[in-house]
């Protein structure tokens, strides 16, 4: 028997399961057929250097085949009948390398860097949490914010007893103001009934 590694694309719009479910499939056609799978990866979903029947994207998998050549070409006529699977190739190898493939390892490195900034903005989270709760009760517990608390309603006091002088300090001068209009009406008033009085006199 020979060696293979088979890659294929499947449709953008299908699952990660439904890609997982083709690749079983192949693989028992590939069996009953007198060959065996070896390493299956399944690379996700990526972008593809050109639209392939409507689909920038599609979902890439890898298996490591070990069987005769009548197994793959019933495979891949298999493959060329289903809708879902837009693309495949087939070659032949000297060996199988059952290390994660280049794709595999850079999949798994974003996996592990993803994980790796997930756990440290908990961590932030958490320390910003118990800063403010610490941040809180010693506020609360501490004998300056009784006195910051006493010093801020003295000094509310005071503004209202200044905005209440300010007032009747309005007031009085408004009074005042009227009493003396009132004054000099009538002392103009008192000069004009003066005046008329010795007008008569005269005549």
């Amino acid at each position: 028997m020979a060696l293979y590694e088979h890659i294929f694309v499947c449709r953008q719009d299908i699952s990660q399961q439904q890609v997982e479910t083709l690749m079983e499939k192949f693989g028992s056609v590939v069996s009953e057929n007198g060959g065996k799978i070896g390493k299956t990866e399944y690379w996700g979903l990526r972008n593809m250097a050109y639209r392939i029947r409507k689909n920038r994207k599609g979902h890439y998998s890898l298996m490591n085949i070990d069987a005769p050549h009548a197994a793959v070409a019933e495979m891949e006529r298999q493959m060329r009948l289903t809708d879902d699977i837009i693309r495949f190739m087939t070659i032949r190898v000297e060996e199988h390398d059952n290390e994660p493939s280049a794709p595999m390892q850079m999949k798994n490195r974003e996996r592990t860097r993803d994980k790796a900034r997930l756990e440290r903005f908990d961590d932030a989270a958490i320390e910003d949490m118990e800063a403010s709760l610490d941040s809180t009760s010693r506020d609360s517990s501490s004998p300056d914010s009784a006195s910051r608390d006493s010093s801020s309603r003295d000094s509310a006091g005071l503004a209202s007893a200044s905005r209440d002088s300010a007032r009747r300090a309005s007031a009085d001068a408004t009074d005042n103001t009227d009493k003396t209009d009132k004054a000099d009406k009538n002392e103009s008033a008192k000069t004009e009934t003066d005046k008329k009085a010795k007008t008569d006199d005269n005549s």
